[in-house]
């Protein structure tokens, strides 16, 4: 998704203060902000200046692990993403995952400082411009998912994900009554020693890269 700024996924603006029985203070925020804003910039930059050619090695073999890790999993709906700004292109998976039977489903959102909404796509379907100009489906009832898909920005060696910054996955994931196995999926240059996880940070269940 495409967020503003490093925000907690709380929509309270002073909950951040307290989440969990965790203090932060405003200084620990600024710090912590200002470190992930490098990090999101570095990184966003070195996944653009990717080659074609070293992109498409990297996301076939990314998908390839993919359907490793999916298959003989009984994961009915299939949260994926709509790619931009450099982000792996799963759009291949995404027309398998549907033509094998699976409910594949795209992320939606409806306000800033809502949870996402899920809805059903297959090859084909009817597309619009959401809230951020990426193309959502354009009709269909929301789902729950029973596995996400989270595109990284960087993730580090707890699967703490750093995002785009808005907090829309981690404010999604503590909204669900029964939280959806969660995939962080990346290239392997996006790995790092640690995002300073704050106390509304969610970690993936699992990471995958091109690598395995």
């Amino acid at each position: 998704m495409s967020e503003e700024e490093d925000r907690p996924g709380d929509p309270v603006c002073y909950a951040c203060k307290l989440v969990g029985g965790h203090i932060v203070d405003e200084q620990t925020f600024r710090d912590v902000s200002r470190f992930r804003k490098s990090e999101r910039i570095r990184l966003m930059e070195k996944r653009r200046r990717m080659e074609n050619a070293e992109r498409r090695e990297k996301t076939i073999a990314l998908i390839a692990n993919l359907h490793r890790f999916l298959e003989n999993k009984a994961f009915a709906r299939i949260a994926v993403y709509w790619p931009i700004r450099g982000e792996p292109d799963l759009r291949l998976l995404m027309t398998d995952l549907s033509g094998a039977g699976r409910t594949v489903l795209l992320p939606v959102v409806t306000t800033k400082e809502a949870p996402l909404q899920f809805l059903p796509w297959h090859t084909g379907c009817a597309m619009s411009r959401g809230i951020w100009n990426i193309p959502v489906p354009a009709t269909g009832e929301a789902q729950v998912p029973d596995i996400i898909l989270s595109p990284l920005v960087g993730v580090d060696d707890e699967n703490f994900r750093l995002g785009n910054g808005g907090g829309y996955y981690d404010r999604t994931l503590a909204a669900f009554d029964r939280k959806p196995l969660t995939v962080g999926v990346g290239f392997e240059f996006c790995r790092m020693p640690t995002i300073f996880p704050l106390p509304w940070d969610i970690a993936m269940d699992v990471v995958v890269t091109e690598k395995g």
